[in-house]
């Protein structure tokens, strides 16, 4: 028999079992009230809730609800990235551009389900034919590499050019990514016309991208969404002013 991995005092628990199923609408798990304990039940267009870990953060007295695609199950990216399609479809692309690394799980799966034929990855490993012109540096939270680079394989323009592009990843956050896909994609010949991730975190990213792309943050949309939380007596709390009440 497996053993459940067990949960510290302070409302954190391993990610093990997380991201493995989705809660049905009716049930009370989906409807679940603050403070939350452990999971937060962030709720897909149907009805339908995935349970994602709370992550606390350095600070010690906040936290993140986490979505890590590489480690969910097929049903679960299944799930989610029907949904995209679904929002995918509203934009009518031309191409979708699939950012590494957790958002190439969605990116080629809603590609083939709006019928293309291929889909345009970009990449943080930089091949021997890569140009410097085709990058551009990422200063994400996640990763304290400030010398990561974000590229496009030069064998990928003709794809690009003149179309009308979404850009694909798993997760929206701070808005630094995506603020610097925008910048390598505004460079060249094509049009941004949408930004689709599966999950929006908190509401940062909206005056990042707007700061240096105006305008920017209304082309993202998501499946699902989550605040950010400070821990209380009795679980986590959502933060107020990081609950994101905009339409999916």
């Amino acid at each position: 028999m497996t053993q459940r991995p067990l949960a510290s005092p302070d409302y954190i628990m391993p990610t093990t079992n997380f991201w493995q199923e989705l809660i049905p609408a009716a049930d009370p798990k989906a409807m679940q009230e603050p403070p939350y304990q452990y999971g937060y039940p962030a709720i897909l267009p149907d009805g339908r809730a995935l349970l994602l870990p709370l992550r606390k953060l350095p600070d010690g007295t906040r936290a993140v609800a986490s979505l890590i695609a590489n480690q969910a199950s097929f049903p679960v990216i299944t799930a989610l990235s029907k949904a995209m399609v679904h929002i995918a479809r509203s934009f009518q692309p031309d191409q979708i551009v699939g950012l590494p690394t957790l958002g190439l799980a969605f990116a080629p799966m809603v590609a083939e389900e709006l019928g293309h034929q291929n889909f345009i990855p970009l990449g943080y490993s930089r091949k021997f034919w890569y140009s410097d012109d085709l990058s551009e540096p990422v200063y994400s939270i996640t990763s304290p590499d400030r010398t990561k680079k974000i590229f496009l394989d030069p064998n990928m323009l003709p794809r690009l050019e003149k179309k009308r592009i979404v850009i694909v990843d798993d997760a929206i956050s701070s808005g630094s990514t995506i603020l610097s896909v925008l910048k390598l994609l505004h460079r060249l010949d094509c049009e941004v016309i949408g930004i689709l991730v599966a999950m929006r975190q908190g509401v940062k990213w909206k005056s990042t991208l707007d700061r240096e792309s105006p305008g920017s943050s209304a082309l993202v949309r998501s499946v699902i969404a989550a605040p950010l939380f400070e821990v209380g007596p009795d679980g986590w709390m959502p933060i107020t002013e990081t609950i994101d009440t905009d339409t999916p």
